[in-house]
């Protein structure tokens, strides 16, 4: 077979593109109401799908070398390379062995050989931000407000920053940011911790350069479920959390243990069966039976018996099953079950044992690449095993509505929010465990779950759901940075400019009647609003969530009971252990890969018992590197040497098209700027997303450390602000009664209530009708109406008393960020003025409601 290369790509992958061309347009009934019902979309989705497919058919070193080639960034993004230092790394591991504990060490094969890399490298990472944005923050003195840490995704195994790079660019167009994606180590290869190990020690470093105020982080797939173990150990630790955190799609089961996936998911990409690959010394590992009749053949060389090496024919033959039938006889390693880590204990009899077809099986062939399957409900490989997911930071878990993952997703989200409820069973929690759960708060969240979307829909950035993503993301992100630091937060609202915007394929527009929403049985109303433009303030939490559920034209609509969501429904005791369903999958692709690569897989177990004979490298007592890790595998006498990179046209053909949409927005903005247009601005202030819990009282509950202090850019553009969402005002027990009076009086001062006698009503642009949030009431004040003719042709400067008011007409506290409005004279903006120049006031319109209204039949 051909190697997986840019010329085999393209040939396996072009008839898929050609026959979705065809099929989109001659089978339009069942795209209706979906997001395949854009061109982009749908050849994208299967675009993606037919990759994997063709890629399974090689080895897994084939795929990490494809997704890892270089690829070319645009000029007007700037990217810088950094590294990690050793200081860094060594702290990290203390703390990660610190969060582990002697049996978790154990566990995992113990201390040393997942701090171990190939030679002559070190921990890399990528500085990603907008070329215009880095001039502006060194005109400002060279400090950034705002990063944003990206994990990115791949299952653990496969991608790189290169490959993911058009992904993040956007992150940082969107909400002005720097990008900050260290380049960890992947699975197999370098399993559990070692992915983990790196992302910390990342942190860490970040945070001697950056307040964690400044700070949210991000990761996709993989990389969410990364994000939730690094923010539970640094929770668990006491070291600084950041401002906020941003999931998209994360993979937080690694047992497969909820409905959706033991089902199909036709609107994903995902392989329904798990990721299948032709076997190599990385990839599949031999189980505990074969290594046993390996270990036979390689000590017959070595005593002499016999100087052949074993026929490729008889270790074909030799070769054991994925899969045993479970007697009264057998009995697991005693070093690897009933292990307690974290609080929690895993039985890993009942983790690897599954009846199929009416018979008790054990497992016995390795199904994840990140872990041994003694490890697979670990709560730092599958955090959904966690004993609370209370107290992190204000999280946004973005999920696809047509992906495989999407109930376990579903439940994280409900975990953070509502610890208790979905805590794991009582005999599953020691007395640490249960301390936790009562110490820590509930997390807010605000969970977003999109129609029909595949798994990490941002992948597929040139299409029009991706782009309200993408402004979600923003928007989060700037309220959860305003939130923490007490300031406002600039970006970007492009949607007058965005390519995607005014774009569609023909499909969508002759669909018809849009999409009605389905009201929850215990909610009669539908409350329909807007998503994804940048800026937008948060609506409030109720109970520390905010739930959505979000059309692909961005409208969101109230979500669904928790008792109507199939991820919610678990039962706490079978959540983290194998099902049938998604074992017979799995075991069926398996056993149809091993005999279509029987050979191959024998020329491998040669392979192993050649490097048996010669013997390996060890770390000493102690230490157990899992089958697959690479530092348990350097055979003595050999050099390890890293490949380098190779340059890929095909990932820079597929970056091109997934930037192509920001150099066009790039382009439009730049035009703008010339043209004195002003693209629209909007305020997200702190207040957003209401009832959510204060940054400073996730502070109280860490044990903060002298880090250097990181210094703030001077945006220019709109303004982000936190307007007190979480409705949380952090109050010393200790406090005067005397002074909390005070308080209240001084709130009541500033914002008079209904009965307040200094009460003002917001009104129209005529002065006489009055508005109570942003809502018209039906009367009228008794005053004269100002008209037009009666109000100055100018009134932007100086808003009439009374008056509704369409704009911050004061700084807020913004300190040094705020930008004042450009005075306007003759049409043009006069920088240098004393005295505002005014603008004449739109007048409002009323439309009354159609006669031709949908009726409900009873």
């Amino acid at each position: 077979m051909n190697s997986l290369n840019t010329t085999s790509v393209s040939f396996a992958v072009t008839p898929t593109v050609v026959s979705t061309l065809f099929s989109h347009y001659l089978n339009r009934k069942p795209l209706k109401q979906r997001p395949t019902a854009h061109l982009p979309y749908d050849e994208g989705l299967h675009l993606i799908r037919s990759f994997l497919e063709y890629a399974s058919h090689h080895t897994v070193e084939e795929l990490q070398a494809f997704t890892a080639q270089w690829v070319p960034h645009p000029q007007w993004v700037k990217v810088e390379d950094a590294t990690i230092p050793e200081d860094q790394l060594t702290r990290a591991a203390d703390i990660l062995q610190a969060q582990l504990g002697k049996d978790g060490i154990r566990q995992v094969g113990g201390s040393k050989w997942w701090q171990w890399r190939m030679p002559n490298t070190s921990l890399e990472a990528e500085w990603i931000e907008m070329r215009s944005d880095a001039s502006e923050r060194k005109k400002n003195g060279g400090g950034c407000h705002r990063v944003m840490m990206y994990i990115h995704g791949g299952a653990y195994f496969f991608g790189s920053v290169d490959e993911h790079r058009y992904q993040m660019q956007r992150h940082a167009r969107k909400l002005k940011a720097r990008v900050f994606a260290p380049r960890y180590r992947l699975a197999p290869q370098f399993p559990f911790p070692c992915g983990l190990h790196d992302c910390f020690a990342a942190y860490l470093y970040l945070l001697t350069v950056q307040d964690p105020t400044t700070i949210v982080l991000a990761g996709d797939s993989a990389g969410g479920g990364m994000v939730v173990s690094l923010l539970c150990m640094l929770r668990d630790q006491g070291l600084p959390l950041p401002a906020g955190a941003i999931l998209i799609s994360p993979w937080v089961d690694l047992t497969h243990s909820f409905p959706s996936v033991s089902g199909l998911a036709p609107l994903d990409y995902i392989p329904q069966a798990g990721f299948h690959h032709k076997p190599s010394r990385a990839w599949p590992p031999p189980n505990e039976d074969d290594i046993a009749m390996l270990r036979e053949e390689a000590l017959k060389r070595k005593k002499g018996i016999t100087k052949k090496e074993p026929a490729t024919q008889e270790l074909k033959e030799k070769q054991q099953a994925p899969v045993a039938e479970k007697d009264e006889s057998f009995h697991s390693n005693s070093s690897r079950s009933n292990w307690i880590n974290g609080g929690v204990p895993v039985n890993t009899e009942k983790l690897l044992s599954v009846e199929i077809d009416g018979k008790l099986v054990k497992i016995k062939d390795q199904i994840q690449m990140y872990t041994t399957n003694q490890l697979l409900a670990h709560p730092l490989v599958s955090p959904i095993m966690q004993p609370t997911l209370g107290g992190l930071p204000p999280l946004l878990i973005m999920v696809g509505g047509g992906e495989i993952l999407r109930d376990e997703q579903i439940y994280l989200a409900h975990k953070c929010a509502n610890p208790e409820r979905y805590a794991l069973p009582e005999e599953a929690m020691d007395e640490a465990a249960k301390a936790r759960l009562a110490e820590y708060k509930p997390t807010d969240v605000q969970l977003q779950i999109w129609d029909d979307l595949c798994h990490v829909a941002p992948t597929l950035s040139f299409t029009r759901p991706a782009k309200y993503m993408y402004r979600s993301v923003a928007q989060f992100g700037a309220w959860a940075l305003a939130r923490a630091q007490k300031r406002g937060i600039e970006i970007l609202d492009d949607d007058a400019i965005s390519v995607i915007s005014s774009s569609g394929s023909e499909l969508e527009h002759q669909e018809g009647p849009k999409l009605q929403p389905v009201p929850s049985r215990e909610s009669k109303t539908v409350e329909v609003g807007q998503v994804g433009k940048a800026g937008d303030p948060l609506p409030a939490f109720k109970n520390h969530m905010i739930r959505q559920r979000v059309t692909r034209h961005g409208a969101t609509l109230p979500l669904i009971s928790e008792t109507e969501l199939d991820g919610c429904c678990m039962p706490a005791d079978s959540i983290g252990v194998v099902k049938e369903g998604t074992v017979k999958k799995w075991l069926d692709t398996k056993k149809e890969w091993d005999t279509r690569f029987s050979t191959t897989k024998a020329k491998v177990h040669k392979k192993i018992v050649e490097d048996m004979v010669k013997g390996y490298h060890e770390f000493g007592p102690g230490e157990y590197p899992p089958p697959t890790a690479l530092a348990g595998r350097r055979r003595i006498g050999s050099d390890l040497v890293e490949g380098k990179k190779r340059k890929s046209l095909g990932l820079a053909m597929w970056s091109l098209w997934g930037s192509k949409h920001d150099e066009m927005t790039v382009e439009r903005e730049h035009k703008a700027e010339i043209a004195n247009e002003e693209t629209e601005k909007r305020v997200a202030t702190p207040s957003d997303g209401q009832g959510a819990r204060s940054f400073a009282d996730i502070e109280s509950q860490e044990q903060p450390q002298f880090l250097k202090p990181g210094s703030r850019s001077r945006s220019h553009k709109k303004v982000v602000v936190d307007e007190n969402q979480t409705g949380s005002v952090v109050l010393d027990d200790n406090t005067p009664v005397a002074q909390l009076l005070e308080q209240r009086r001084e709130q009541e001062a500033q914002h008079p209530s209904l009965l307040s006698p200094n009460y003002v009503p917001e009104t129209g642009t005529a002065g006489k009708r009055p508005f109570l949030d942003g809502i018209a009431l039906p009367f009228s004040l008794n005053k004269e109406a100002e008209t037009a003719s009666m109000v100055t042709l100018h009134s932007i400067g100086t808003p009439l008393p009374g008056s509704r008011p369409m704009s911050p007409s004061s700084p807020l506290a913004f300190g040094s960020d705020f930008v004042e409005p450009p005075v306007i004279q003759n049409g043009h903006a006069q920088e240098d003025a004393t005295t505002p120049a005014l603008e004449r006031p739109g007048l409002e319109t009323f439309v009354t409601a159609a006669e031709n209204l949908p009726s409900v039949k009873n």
